[in-house]
């Protein structure tokens, strides 16, 4: 047999192959319920002080004549806050589990 003819049947059967793992994987762990089903994985208050603590900081920075710092630290607060806004979100649109 010539290696030409071998690499055309060898080739689409490894692709296949991937392809189909590679399907299997990424249907597992799109379906996959978590381990922590109904359990807070975020604290927002501790969120929203650090937040805070983050915009005291930046005033403080801006004060001292360091713009770009503060930019910095501005931009860490609101990705604070943006992230304790979706935890509230998260907590307030979950269901509870099947049954209870």
């Amino acid at each position: 047999m010539r290696p030409l003819k071998t690499a055309r049947r060898v080739l689409p059967a490894l692709l296949a192959t991937t392809l189909l793992a590679g399907g299997v994987l990424v249907g597992q762990a799109v379906t996959a319920e978590p381990a922590t089903a109904g359990a807070i994985t975020c604290n927002i208050g501790k969120l929203k002080a650090d937040a805070r603590k983050e915009r005291d900081r930046a005033a403080k920075l801006k004060r001292l004549g360091a713009t770009a710092e503060a930019k910095k630290a501005l931009a860490n607060a609101a990705a604070l806050e943006k992230r304790a806004k979706q935890c509230a979100d998260a907590d307030n649109s979950s269901r509870p589990p099947f049954g209870k």
